[in-house]
């Protein structure tokens, strides 16, 4: 088993394999942690930080590119998630350095998918955006992606996304999604039926007496 050391830049949010993700960096520490990534090219981990602390699956990351250095020392940057890690320790700071760090070892990512349930879940998430109102592009076919594709598009609270990146294999990850929608499609639906009944309080309703 490789341990290797990777700076740590915690996040109350969850980031996946292949997401894109755009930052604004700011404080001192983290500024440190970018120069020295985009000097020599070294990635860095982003653990979700939730309930007040660091959680021990993180996603290590890769930056892209600089997009624009501010005059105070501020940066925007785009990054992409690569893999997951396990942390083993957590150091804050690392020696020498204003960022943590930790010593992690990289997980393998299982993205063998059943076709099934990945109709089945294209199936529900385009129900739930129709409900929704969102108007935002799906995957057109369930060949078209992996669970954390669409993962945050499944309407679950931090703790859930982050459950996700935690599951080992793709089967389990949809099989964890399908269950969600299950659960979450019907109380959406009560939402709306909800809404659409206080939206007719002070209409007049032609209603059947029962006797």
């Amino acid at each position: 088993m490789e341990f290797v050391l990777l700076p740590q830049f915690p996040l109350q949010i969850v980031v996946y394999p292949n997401e894109n993700l755009n930052l604004h960096i700011f404080e001192p520490r983290y500024r440190q942690l970018i120069k020295e990534s985009e000097e020599k090219g070294t990635t860095f981990g982003i653990p979700t930080f939730l309930n007040n602390r660091v959680m021990p699956v993180g996603t290590e990351i890769q930056l892209l590119t600089v997009e624009k250095q501010h005059d105070g020392g501020e940066m925007d940057i785009k990054t992409k998630g690569i893999g997951v890690y396990r942390m083993e320790q957590f150091i804050n700071p690392v020696p020498g350095k204003l960022y943590a760090g930790a010593t992690i070892v990289r997980v393998e990512t299982d993205l063998e998918y059943d076709w099934a349930l990945n109709e089945k879940i294209l199936g529900y998430l385009v129900e739930l955006f129709d409900l929704l109102n969102i108007d935002k592009p799906l995957p057109e076919g369930p060949s078209d992606f992996v669970t954390f594709d669409v993962a945050h598009h499944a309407g679950m609270s931090t703790e859930q996304e982050y459950e996700v990146l935690t599951i080992p294999t793709e089967k389990e990850r949809q099989t964890f999604l399908i269950q969600h929608l299950e659960q979450f499609l019907p109380m959406v639906k009560e939402m709306r039926n909800l809404q659409q009944r206080a939206l007719l309080n002070g209409h007049f309703k032609n209603l059947k007496p029962l006797l």
